[in-house]
């Protein structure tokens, strides 16, 4: 009988104590039976320390560790990866529901992929069914062109299943680009990566949820400067990614960045907005929207960075 590969699933908590019970149990409900789950706490406040200790104490493959300081969840799942010891590794949020096939059906799918995602179901508070899934707003992606993450990701966190190899490429999650869209570009530049169409998992929207995907009203003012911000956000995002040592396509990335350092220091972005004109099925593959929806996002990139500064 062949050995299965142990699969280790971090999972990452905080203050998630009204929806950690159902996470957990689709997670030692797990079919597939080689699992370690390593769980890392980062200072829970409310009862997701006791919850933890009361399923570590019921499942041996539970194992819990708890930060000493606040980490915040970035940080915290490149925590729990230098913890896992399987030969495969997927990422858990706290708030999701799990189908109990989901591994499963990823290590029988994943093949010479370094990284497979799947598609996901969004709900509300209430498990209630919300009649969309991840693939109604994004395009999915299967290949190894990084290109396509430069503007946009389609890669949740909690979809993802990767190959220890990949951890040798990892340069350690930064503050500009959050953990799954980094992790879903490096695949893309060391390896390829592959998607299920599946929706394995329901995917929790509600306030307090890390990220906000379908763009829900959360209550937040509008901030100032809006039109600074994206400026400075998708050079940072453009600088992380160029910098990265072991990219594909180099001369691309390099291009483009050079483009955005333009763009901060002129008025106007001509020479931006015709590269991602002449690259925007590459660029913009991604993004669920028409022709003109993608060519209007193009042209609003025209604004630089001194422009924006006085006018707004």
């Amino acid at each position: 009988m062949i050995q299965q590969p142990l699969v280790s699933i971090a999972l990452c908590t905080y203050n998630g104590a009204p929806y950690l019970r159902q996470q957990l149990d689709t997670l030692v409900g797990q079919t597939y039976s080689n699992i370690e789950l390593i769980v890392v706490d980062d200072c829970s406040t409310d009862g997701t320390v006791t919850i933890l200790q009361e399923y570590a104490s019921n499942h041996p493959q539970l194992k819990l560790h708890h930060n000493l300081s606040n980490l915040g969840y970035v940080k915290n799942f490149e925590k729990a990866i230098s913890l896992t010891q399987g030969e495969l590794i997927a990422l858990a949020d706290q708030d999701d529901i799990w189908d109990t096939d989901k591994i499963r059906l990823m290590v029988e799918g994943i093949a010479d992929n370094i990284m497979l995602y799947h598609d996901s179901e969004f709900t509300d508070e209430q498990e209630q069914p919300l009649n969309k899934k991840v693939t109604d707003v994004r395009n999915f992606y299967a290949g190894n062109d990084s290109r396509v993450f430069l503007f946009e990701n389609c890669v949740s966190g909690h979809s993802i299943l990767f190959k220890r190899e990949l951890v040798s490429y990892l340069t350690g999650f930064n503050k500009v680009i959050i953990h799954d869209w980094w992790l879903a570009y490096i695949a893309c530049n060391v390896g390829s990566i592959g998607y299920l169409p599946q929706a394995l998992v329901q995917y929790r929207q509600h306030q307090k949820a890390s990220t906000n995907i379908l763009r829900q009203d959360r209550g937040q003012a509008k901030k100032k400067n809006k039109g600074l911000e994206k400026i400075e956000n998708q050079y940072n995002i453009t600088r992380e990614f160029a910098a990265y040592p072991h990219n594909n396509h180099n001369e691309f990335k390099q291009k483009l960045f050079r483009l955005m350092e333009d763009r901060m220091q002129n008025y106007f972005a001509f020479g931006l907005v015709w590269f991602m004109f002449i690259n925007r099925d590459t660029l913009l593959y991604i993004q669920k929207k028409s022709s003109v929806s993608k060519f209007n996002f193009i042209i609003k990139q025209v604004w630089g960075y001194k422009f924006k500064k006085l006018f707004g």
